[in-house]
């Protein structure tokens, strides 16, 4: 609607809008939170998780608006079709810009419940932001080298125990549990490092689904493994907030979790984290190819 205007304009009232919009949903969100802590009853934490979603979908809600107020982007979109606001899904997706994460919450508002990001425990440290992370239960990871882990071998696991106490958080609520298999967004330079096999991805990291799976696997309902692709190539942030992105594909799969996967424990059965890698490779494979496809069939303009 406002696509007349300069970009920088546009990027500018984009940016304001969306800090207006944090800040505007951040007063009741930590007001609810505020309670929760008080009121640990059930039948209390039960309306303070309802609130909460209720906010964070109205967050996303007043973000497509400005979205949609600052751009014309053509949406090509196929799968969303069966997905189920009450169940549980592990979703997936591969990884190019931070514009993905605001691409998946416009198309998933509402239709699952709000995803539920893992971060890396830095993040919680971004102003404002950070806190509505914590405020909403996201999981905070810390990630430690190999060569931290040889001298303070004490420290292997705690990942897991991170995302078990958090998924046990969930266990009496449909939830969106979120994770980008790569782990980090793609570039040339990751690519070449990696020396990946594939043509369009870096290699996935299975550990992070496999341990969401030993934790609450039996309370999932599916995967859904999503692709993005962006035509015009990989946008930026103020991309999106300027209304620059011209084009969005994104296809969504809905794939049934292997009973085999469920309850089994990745850090210490090796014969099921080689099963679990090669299930995930396949997808991988499978996931390039549709990136193949996919920018033959909308090539950039």
């Amino acid at each position: 609607m406002l696509h007349f205007l300069p970009a920088p304009l546009r990027g500018l009232i984009g940016a304001t809008l969306l800090a207006l919009n944090t800040l505007a949903c951040c007063v009741p969100l930590f007001s609810v939170t505020l309670l929760k802590i008080c009121l640990p009853f059930p039948a209390a934490q039960r309306l303070c998780r309802w609130l909460m979603d209720f906010i964070h979908e109205a967050w996303i809600s007043c973000n497509k608006v400005w979205m949609n107020l600052l751009g014309n982007t053509q949406w090509q979109v196929e799968g969303l079709q069966g997905l189920d606001y009450q169940h549980s899904y592990l979703v997936t997706s591969n990884h190019q810009s931070w514009v993905d994460i605001l691409v998946l919450q416009y198309l998933l508002n509402r239709r699952v419940r709000p995803l539920k990001f893992f971060l890396k425990q830095e993040l919680i440290w971004v102003p404002v932001i950070g806190l509505c992370w914590w405020a909403l239960g996201f999981p905070f990871m810390k990630r430690y080298s190999k060569a931290y882990l040889a001298k303070h071998p004490e420290k292997k696991g705690k990942d897991l125990q991170t995302t078990r106490r958090t998924c046990a958080k969930f266990s009496q609520t449909s939830v969106g549990i979120f994770n980008f298999l790569e782990g980090t967004r793609h570039t040339p330079a990751k690519h070449a490092a990696q020396q990946s096999p594939f043509k369009h991805l870096l290699k996935p990291k299975a550990g992070g689904i496999a341990f969401v799976l030993d934790a609450m696997g039996e309370q999932l309902h599916s995967i859904v493994n999503v692709t993005i692709h962006y035509p015009q190539g990989n946008p930026g942030f103020w991309d999106i907030l300027s209304g620059n992105v011209d084009e969005v594909v994104v296809r969504f799969k809905e794939l049934p979790i292997p009973a085999e996967f469920i309850g089994r424990n990745y850090d210490q059965d090796e014969a099921y984290r080689l099963q679990f890698q090669q299930w995930v490779n396949q997808l991988w494979l499978e996931k390039d190819a549709e990136l193949s496809e996919l920018k033959q069939r909308f090539p950039g303009h």
